[in-house]
């Protein structure tokens, strides 16, 4: 899907959202160049394709500033550590952020802040777990699999984005 941050890849199951990340993500972290899947190339009848389609419309609607929070299903694969931190991810509002340690507090440890990064880096569906709302704690941009001009893009259109 070609977005305002660059083309993002959307991978699902029958059930759920299972990936959304930089559609040269893979390239990046191999080092090589891989065959890249338009995304409009879904397969007729297969029950995942509603899914993806579902998924673009909602984040058109994001991208639009007409969405804050999504409608859809989602499986990330992760540790159960990854998983509570993607659930603390969830919790924090549109338009917000918070800083690394203070979700290593949301998540009960004060003392992972570490951990509570490396989970971060690892979350799998970009934007639905909102993985960019995350900051330094001096209020800095940190990493973002999509880069720090995407990450700065998502943050600036939720602060003046429209409620619904």
């Amino acid at each position: 899907m070609d977005t305002p941050i660059g083309l993002l890849r959307i991978v699902a199951s029958q059930d759920a959202i299972l990936c959304v990340e930089p559609a040269n993500y893979l390239e990046k972290k191999a080092g090589q160049a891989i065959e890249q899947v338009p995304a409009d190339r879904i397969i007729p009848n297969d029950p995942s394709g509603d899914l993806v389609k579902a998924c673009m419309r909602e984040l058109k609607e994001y991208f639009a500033g007409q969405r804050q929070r999504f409608d859809l299903p989602l499986s990330p694969e992760g540790t159960s550590f990854q998983q509570k931190v993607w659930q603390q991810l969830q919790q924090i509002p549109y338009g917000e952020t918070r800083s690394y340690q203070q979700l290593a507090e949301m998540t009960g440890d004060k003392n992972a802040s570490r951990a509570i990064g490396l989970a971060n880096n690892c979350n799998p569906i970009l934007i639905l777990i909102p993985c960019h709302r995350v900051i330094g704690a001096d209020g800095s941009l940190t990493g973002y699999a999509a880069g720090l001009a995407a990450k700065k893009l998502l943050l600036d259109l939720e602060k003046g984005g429209t409620k619904k």
